[in-house]
């Protein structure tokens, strides 16, 4: 049993904690806690053999998980650090409970927690502490099984979890309407709860119909769309996860949490921008180091990307 009953790039950022896992018990049934919508990319994952749908306001630990089997063997606490997850887990009775220290569980003997450390970093050491070997670089899922339906285009997603991590609807439209101008296809995708914001931007930047996807999107035509991509602009939020997961290039815009703890891998494929300091996540408006982002930042930044390949693998002129 596996606690992660959070959001789309958390679970993507615990995917080499969850293949960790897997490898380390073979003959168990893996069970991932998580919202009952991000079942398709737990299947993705190639980890994970049963969802139990899971979740709470606010990212909050859940009050209680609906399981009804026996105790299992094992449970992985890959929510938090603190008492909250530990006893919610702590109820189902399991054999063995795998979590960080905290002084108010002192009977979870475990590792110290990092509040500086990146997130795929931490759960992977959570893991290699017990004795079970871990990958951070072990992120990415196969190729979806659609086609996309913009191959080569520039995907936008200017929505996020908090006010404070959301650039400003003009910027991206600033960006979308250079980009169009030199002839690029550009798409601009959001949540279910982000469809005034995308419908702003796509006035702004005058995109026909056919290149808005708002109104949350099945996973599957997000994951092809995201695959498919040319590049992948956005703050830091879930799509950036998947799009690193699917090895498509990104520019991600930080503000107020620093790459260091939620950024992608190092490669050339992937430019993240932050101006710093640190500031408040869930603030209600856009962090003032998000704001340090110019439009003209980003495109340079996009024009640094590799250049995009042609299916047969040349690059493309």
């Amino acid at each position: 049993m596996v606690l992660r009953a959070l959001g789309l790039g958390d679970l993507l950022a615990g995917v080499p904690a969850l293949r960790a896992l897997r490898r380390a018990f073979p003959g168990h049934e893996l069970v991932l806690a998580v919202p009952g919508g991000l079942a398709p990319v737990a299947g993705a994952t190639g980890a994970v053999d049963r969802v139990l749908p899971a979740s709470a306001p606010g990212r909050a630990v859940p009050r209680s998980l609906g399981w009804t089997g026996p105790p299992p063997d094992v449970a992985v606490d890959l929510h938090g650090n603190g008492p909250p997850s530990h006893r919610l887990l702590s109820g189902l009775a399991p054999a063995r409970l795998l979590a960080f220290a905290h002084p108010g569980t002192p009977e979870i003997e475990g590792p110290v927690w990092y509040a500086q450390e990146h997130e795929r970093d931490r759960w992977c050491r959570l893991l290699r502490w017990y004795g079970i070997d871990a990958d951070p670089a072990d992120l990415l899922l196969p190729p979806p099984d659609a086609a996309s339906p913009a191959p080569g285009a520039v995907v936008l997603h200017p929505g996020a979890g908090a006010p404070a991590r959301c650039w400003p609807v003009e910027r991206y439209a600033a960006v979308a309407t250079a980009l169009r101008a030199r002839g690029l296809r550009v798409v601009v995708t959001g949540g279910a709860d982000e469809s005034d914001l995308v419908a702003r931007l796509a006035k702004r930047a005058r995109l026909p119909d056919t290149d808005v996807l708002g109104g949350g999107p099945p996973f599957d035509r997000l994951r092809a769309l995201v695959a498919g991509a040319r590049a992948v602009v956005s703050g830091d939020t879930g799509v950036a996860h998947l799009a690193v997961a699917h090895a498509a290039p990104t520019v991600t815009l930080f503000g107020p949490v620093p790459p260091s703890r939620w950024g992608p891998p190092a490669h050339p494929r992937h430019i993240a921008l932050w101006h710093g300091p640190e500031g408040d996540p869930h603030g209600r408006r856009p962090d003032p180091a998000l704001l340090r982002i110019t439009p003209d930042e980003v495109l340079n930044a996009l024009d640094r990307l590799p250049a995009p390949r042609h299916p047969e693998g040349e690059n493309a002129p």
